[in-house]
């Protein structure tokens, strides 16, 4: 007799709705994607809703991992298409803008730097990091237009619900643009992916909570959850040093997480519960450099409950 997955959307026994698992049904193939820096800005940088960008966010525009800035994205692609493809030999590239907010230009801008990429044979799509106030419905309707070549996902970062949180943040706008944002992406076919970060200072864990169960009731596909970074350079490292917050422990975060998954719904793709902090630049938490131990430990602590992705979901 046949043995049933428990957990249907892993492939490795996860239980949670891995990106890995998505992407080798959609693809049929292991995929990676290949981080570019477009050379764009963020509208809280150049004064039009503000300076200095997000606190916790460096120079680079949270493209630390992304190409070289000085050279052009085609060389960008390549290279690291090619280091990438030493670690996965059969793999294939998915192109990732990811550097600062890469819809904040005009229309004919976002042509020339997306439309050489869906032309690319070997590139599976695009991935575009951006606002929720900067996607005017031209360029939504240009990005949806996309869609009969390539899957596109806009990955929309978030980190909160709350209005406060933003403020604190210099995020730029509030809650109700990002929910007007999901709703005009929401009749089209673009794949919309949503960041939120635990443990923003003088968040509760219940607050996290409320951010994670707000979005499993919006029309979005994925989501990408980290813990706060406090990085050197940045206007969070300098507000912690005159006045330190209390950031979760190892433990308390992972808690956090599985009680998010438990209310996120089946169906939703889980693109990452850990991020890569840049280890000469971090300030703290220290422990979220091993990020592969953190992810092995919310996998046994699922365990342990005997919990999953959606056990607590509310049906729609």
């Amino acid at each position: 007799m046949k043995k049933i997955n428990p957990f249907p959307n892993s492939l490795d026994n996860k239980r949670y709705h891995t990106w890995n698992y998505y992407l080798k049904q959609t693809f049929q193939s292991k995929v990676f994607k290949v981080s570019l820096n477009a050379n764009f800005s963020c509208p809280n940088r150049d004064g039009t809703c503000g300076y200095g960008g997000c606190v916790f966010c460096g120079s680079l525009g949270s493209g630390e991992y992304a190409g070289n800035i000085h050279d052009d994205l085609n060389a960008q692609y390549e290279n690291i298409k090619q280091v990438m493809l030493r670690k996965w030999p059969t793999g294939k590239p998915l192109a990732y803008f990811q550097a600062y907010t890469n819809t904040y230009a005009s229309l004919d801008t976002l042509k020339e730097v997306f439309t050489p990429f869906v032309e690319k044979s070997d590139n599976l799509g695009i991935a575009i990091a951006t606002r929720a106030d900067c996607l005017e419905d031209d360029k939504i309707a240009y990005l949806e237009s996309l869609c009969d070549t390539k899957e596109i996902w806009i990955e929309l970062g978030l980190q909160s619900i709350y209005d406060e949180t933003a403020t604190f943040c210099n995020r730029g706008h509030d809650y109700a643009t990002f929910v007007d944002c999901i709703q005009r992406l929401s009749g089209t076919r673009l794949k919309v992916c949503v960041h939120l970060i635990n443990s923003l200072p003088y968040e509760t864990q219940d607050m996290m909570i409320e951010s994670a169960k707000a979005l499993a009731c919006l029309p979005i596909h994925a989501l990408k959850i980290h813990m706060l970074h406090i990085c050197e350079g940045t206007q969070l490292a300098m507000k912690h040093k005159k006045q330190p917050f209390t950031l979760q422990t190892r433990d308390e975060y992972i808690d956090t997480v599985i009680k998010q998954l438990e209310v996120i719904p089946s169906n939703m793709v889980i693109q990452r519960l850990t991020g890569d902090g840049v280890a000469d630049d971090l300030i703290a938490p220290t422990w979220s450099l091993n990020k592969t131990t953190i992810l092995n430990d919310i996998d046994k602590e699922m365990v342990i409950r005997n919990t999953w992705q959606g056990k607590y979901a509310k049906a729609h």
